[in-house]
Formats: C-alpha cells, sequence, structure tokens
C-alpha cells in the first residue's frame, strides 16, 4: 500500500483551467507570443494558397474556425458546432452559405459540416507528427477576425493537459504550440512551414491560469481518422484501455523504485475499465503493449490507436521490481 501512497506525491499537479476557443463571451486579454518567425519574409505566399482552405464557422452558441477536407466538407471542434445541426460558413472571399453538421465525435472533440457551397480548396494534410522546434502558423478567426494568421514554434508533443477532463474527453495526444491561439481559433488550422495540416486547434490556457502562449492542437492523423469515420456512419469507435498515463522521469523512477528506463507511468485506472480488469494500478509502468515496446506516453497511445475493440492483447508492465504480464481485452468508445 505505501507504493501507492508514494505515487500522490510523485505526481503532485495543479489543475488548470482548459479554455476551448469559441467565442462565447468577451476574453480576456491575452499575453502574445515572443517567438521570433523563422523567415524574415514571413508566410505571405503560403498564406495566399492555404488561406481560402480556412473558414469562420457561425453557430448558435458562438462562433469558431473550420478547415476544408474534402470540397464540401469542412472539419470543425464539436465544442464549436454545440448543439446545432444548421450553421452559417464564411470564406476567405467574403461570401457566405449556409452548413449542414453531419456528425460529431465529443471523445475527440471533432465534427465535420456539410456546405452548400461546392469546390472547396483541400489543403495536405500531414499525417506523421511535426518535430519540437518546427515553425508553427495557425490561421483561424479569432475574436472574429476573420482569417488572421499567428506564428511561432511546436512546443511539444503528446500533451495531456492538468484540470481538463472536465473540458474535454478527448483520447488524442495534442500538438503544444506557441502561436497565439484565441476565442474564435478553435477549428481552425495548425499549419507547418510547407502549408501542410499539422493539426486542428483545440484550445489554449488562459492567462489568469499563469500560462504564456499555450496553445493546443489535435494532431491531422487523428482529425482525418475520425472525419471518415464520422462521414461513413456518423458515429467515431476508439479502442479504450482505462489509464490515465504520464511521462516516466527520473524523480518518479527513484521514488517508485521502477528498475525500468522507459515506459508509460500509469496515473489513474478506470473503475471496471479493461485496464483494472486485467489488474494495473496507479504506479505501475507500462513497458509494452501487443509485442511492442512502450518507450514513452506517446509510444503508447500509438500502439493503442493501431488496435480494435474487443482484441486481446499481452500486456507487461513493472510494478516496484517486478515485471508481470497481463493479457487485456481492448474496450470501445464512441461518440
Amino acid at each position: 500500500m505505501a507504493h501507492y501512497k508514494r505515487i500522490g506525491v510523485a505526481l503532485t499537479t495543479f489543475a488548470l483551467l482548459l479554455s476551448g476557443c469559441t467565442i462565447k463571451t468577451p476574453p480576456q486579454p491575452r499575453a502574445t507570443s515572443s517567438a521570433p518567425v523563422a523567415d524574415r519574409g514571413g508566410y505571405a505566399q503560403l498564406v495566399e494558397r492555404v488561406g481560402p482552405s480556412v473558414v469562420t464557422i457561425q453557430a448558435s452558441d458562438g462562433l469558431g474556425s473550420g478547415v476544408v477536407l474534402r470540397p464540401d466538407v469542412v472539419v470543425t471542434n464539436a465544442h464549436v458546432v454545440g448543439q446545432s445541426r444548421d450553421v452559417v460558413i464564411a470564406y476567405a472571399d467574403g461570401t457566405r452559405s449556409p452548413g449542414a453538421v453531419q456528425a460529431s465525435d465529443v471523445v475527440t472533440d471533432l465534427a465535420v459540416v456539410r456546405t452548400e457551397r461546392k469546390n472547396l480548396p483541400v489543403p495536405e494534410f500531414r499525417p506523421d507528427l511535426p518535430n519540437p522546434g518546427e515553425p508553427a502558423i495557425a490561421i483561424g478567426s479569432p475574436l472574429g477576425f476573420q482569417n488572421s494568421v499567428t506564428a511561432g514554434i511546436i512546443s511539444g508533443l503528446h500533451r495531456r493537459i492538468p484540470g481538463a477532463a472536465a473540458q474535454t474527453q478527448s483520447l488524442v495526444d495534442l500538438i503544444q504550440t506557441d502561436a497565439p491561439i484565441s476565442p474564435g481559433n478553435s477549428g481552425g488550422a495548425l499549419l507547418d512551414a510547407t502549408g501542410k495540416v499539422v493539426g486542428i486547434n483545440e484550445a489554449y490556457l488562459p492567462p489568469d491560469t499563469g500560462a504564456v502562449s499555450l496553445g493546443f492542437a489535435i494532431p491531422a492523423a487523428t482529425v482525418l481518422d475520425v472525419a471518415d469515420q464520422l462521414l461513413a456512419d456518423g458515429t467515431a469507435e476508439h479502442p479504450y484501455l482505462g489509464v490515465s498515463v504520464g511521462p516516466l522521469t527520473d524523480s518518479i523512477r527513484r521514488q517508485l523504485g521502477v528498475q525500468v528506463q522507459h515506459g508509460a507511468l500509469v496515473l489513474d485506472v478506470d473503475p471496471g475499465g479493461p485496464a483494472s480488469t486485467a489488474g494495473l494500478a496507479p504506479g505501475d509502468v507500462i513497458v509494452t503493449l501487443a509485442g511492442s515496446e512502450v518507450r514513452d506516453v506517446g509510444g503508447l497511445l500509438t500502439v493503442l490507436r493501431q488496435t480494435e475493440p474487443g482484441q486481446r492483447l499481452h500486456l507487461t508492465y513493472v510494478r516496484g521490481g517486478e515485471r508481470q504480464q497481463v493479457d487485456v481485452t481492448i474496450g470501445s468508445r464512441s461518440s
């Protein structure tokens, strides 16, 4: 029992207020990024090329952004459209058209909207993750200023945000960026330096939490997978392990007496979930799943995304100094 008490000391976090970035009420002022634009020439040509693929979405609950996915389909955040079935879409050329919300997925906070206007320009989506330090360009409608552009870098990958559970059930590992994101940017594009969409902007931590330019985006690979499922049958299915995980740091490794260098640390286990049924507990370190080595949180999420609900998989974890093996049946979480 002492083993599990110690994890509370090692993993204490501060609950932060996570804000979606749909305009609903007048926002507080926020700090701007100090990150320099890598190219003094800026990204004018890139924005001119990709800008028409980013739209503004007016729903009954507020205003946000969207990105063209198909010539007559836009992808955005589920919290942008809310309960609306019909929205108004504003385009970069100043025109507008009605849009019909086809489906939403609350797990990943994504939604697809079919537009009355056809032949929209589809940008290129980048399925692989960008690297920390790469330039990042955000296009959206912060505070209603349509097709506004901000720039920064990719600050981090595989982010899970403390205190976010009450705001989103997102299972994806988010991209962190310091490209300034404000209310209205939700659902807009996060681009790399070549103009490829690396993510759909999701949320930011507001300044009253002590944050400066902490924004988050859903990776493009997740966007493409979920959007295709939503358009196919109106729902998205997600493999579910039933654990919250975090990085295995040197200090945590020492406090828990874990004898492995790499793995995903179990922070919490959902009662009655697949991991709980298999016997996992907070403080365990997952080191393999389905025969693949798990070196970190991102590695676990990558393997999990490649599984199917109902599959029975071999899982290896370390508890204290002992390596243990169990079989776990992957569950399902759907929209």
